[in-house]
């Protein structure tokens, strides 16, 4: 997915200094040795401490609590990431997830145990049953979050997990999500020098794990974790993809913008200084652009200049604004458009904070959609609360 990727220092010092690596809290064992029936099996313990622990390990907060998702609509995908435990967590935070349940997918046997999987050569992949709202998040931002806490390019293993369980794999059940899949492993190979591991095939079973599994990070503070859960608000990961908004008709933009909106957007117009609808709009949440709805702004990047009008230091994406020379009113000024909407927003000047970069973008309020930081995931925005969120 994006390039700016970060490794996650703390944990790979943990990792380097483990002598003895475990899995999901027990002895490590490569599941594609079998069970001869001369060595007794090891006893699996849901109670056992496990050696790896990242100490005082606090889960981010979760945007989809209080969310009443609609199950008609909901669609799911499995993703096989490593030890379930620290993959469940994080995809439940994903903005737009109804719901995250760990299992075991595309196995041999039908309703494996926990000891079965570890150590009788069963085939099944550790793997989390995805539910989520398409309204709200797309199956590539699903992906997009899922690559960022994977090695794609190890062979059964992630992090100090060995053996076949924790292979990475992304199961379908529907053929229309196959070319969308196969895109996001094709942009995610843009970055990697080996070639990705990650299988992609349609989900033959699912069985949900054991009871203890379920949440296991809720119920076990300081638990086992060999996910970076910080990527979820990362914003290195945060890109504007134009292909996901459309310029309506100038018919269609004249019924759904008010007079002004439209004089503004469409006729290069300026409204007033100081009466306008956001200029002093001090709440979180994201500015998009009131024709298409494509991400422009952030309250964290907005201040006050006193100019009048709202003024932010920078766009969420400098791809998605378009400068032009503006030579009208005998001024020679910057403008800048929206970039799938072409709608006139405003003007960027030098004067703006040294200490955060010396821009001002100076943008009319008529050309904004204002969404509220708590109204950003059930409207679809929940892949840029990173970008919002302080």
């Amino acid at each position: 997915m994006n390039t700016r990727k970060k490794l996650f220092a703390g944990l790979a010092l943990i990792v380097a200094l483990v002598m003895v690596l475990t899995a999901c809290g027990n002895a490590v064992v490569d599941n594609t040795i079998g069970d001869t029936g001369n060595t007794p099996e090891p006893s699996v313990s849901p109670t056992k401490t496990p050696t790896v622990v990242i100490p005082g390990i606090d889960l981010p907060f979760n945007p989809n609590v209080g969310i009443d998702f609609d199950e008609t609509k909901l669609r799911t995908i499995y993703l096989a990431g490593g030890c379930f435990w620290g993959l469940e967590a994080y995809m439940a935070r994903v903005p737009g997830v109804a719901d995250s349940v760990s299992g075991y997918a595309n196995g041999t046997t039908e309703n494996p145990s926990y000891e079965d999987v570890v150590y009788r050569s069963t085939g099944h992949a550790e793997t989390v049953e995805v539910k989520y709202d398409p309204d709200m998040i797309s199956l590539d931002e699903i992906l997009n979050y899922f690559f960022r806490v994977i090695n794609p390019t190890s062979y059964n293993q992630q992090g100090p997990d060995i053996g076949s369980q924790y292979r990475t794999g992304i199961y379908y059940t529907d053929e229309a999500d196959l070319p969308v899949i196969e895109e996001a492993v094709a942009l995610e190979q843009e970055d990697h020098f080996d070639e990705i591991r990650t299988e992609v095939l349609p989900l033959v079973h699912f069985f949900k794990a054991e009871e203890y599994h379920q949440d296991y990070l809720e119920k076990t503070p300081n638990g086992y974790c060999h996910i970076n859960l910080d990527k979820l608000y990362d914003e290195d990961y945060v890109i504007v993809d134009p292909d996901k908004y459309t310029r309506p008709s100038d018919i269609e933009r004249k019924a759904m913008l008010t007079d002004q909106q439209y004089e503004v957007t469409q006729m290069d117009a300026t409204e007033f200084a100081f009466d306008n609808e956001y200029y002093d709009n001090h709440e979180p949440g994201l500015y998009v652009d009131v024709v298409t709805g494509e991400p422009l702004f952030s309250s964290k990047d907005k201040y006050d200049s006193g100019c009048g009008w709202p003024s932010f230091v920078k766009p969420i994406d400098i791809e998605s604004i378009i400068f032009l020379q503006d030579e009208s009113y005998g001024m020679i000024r910057t403008e800048v458009r929206s970039r799938v909407g072409d709608s006139h927003l405003g003007h960027v000047f030098t004067d703006g904070p040294k200490d955060r970069g010396g821009l001002r973008y100076c943008i009319n309020s008529a050309s904004l959609r204002f969404i509220h930081l708590d109204d950003m995931v059930e409207e679809g925005y929940g892949f840029f609360l990173p970008v919002v969120l302080d």
